[in-house]
C-alpha cells in the first residue's frame, strides 16, 4: 500500500480550508483517510498552518511520500529540511 501525506478540502465554495491528512494513494482527493495530522488555512492572512510534528515524522520515517504541496508547508514548518 503506498501511502501518502497530503491536502484534504474542505470548507465552502470559494472558501477554502485544507486537513492535512495520511491516506492510501488509491483513496479520492476527499475520501477516507488513515489518520489527520494537521490543517493548513489559506484564507487568513498570514495563512495558518498547524502540524502535529510528532506524527509527520513517524509517517515519513514509515515510508509516507508527502505531495509537493505538503512538502512544501513541512519545510516551512522546520519539520522536513
Amino acid at each position: 500500500m503506498a501511502v501518502k501525506i497530503r491536502l484534504k478540502r474542505m470548507g465552502q465554495k470559494k472558501a477554502p480550508f485544507y486537513r492535512i491528512v495520511v491516506s492510501d494513494s488509491r483513496t479520492q482527493r476527499d475520501g477516507k483517510a488513515i489518520e489527520e495530522i494537521g490543517y493548513y488555512d489559506p484564507t487568513k492572512e498570514p495563512s495558518v498552518v498547524k502540524i502535529d510534528e510528532e506524527a509527520a515524522k513517524k509517517w515519513l520515517a514509515n515510508g509516507a511520500q508527502p505531495t509537493e504541496t505538503v512538502s512544501k508547508l513541512l519545510k516551512n514548518a522546520n519539520i522536513v529540511k
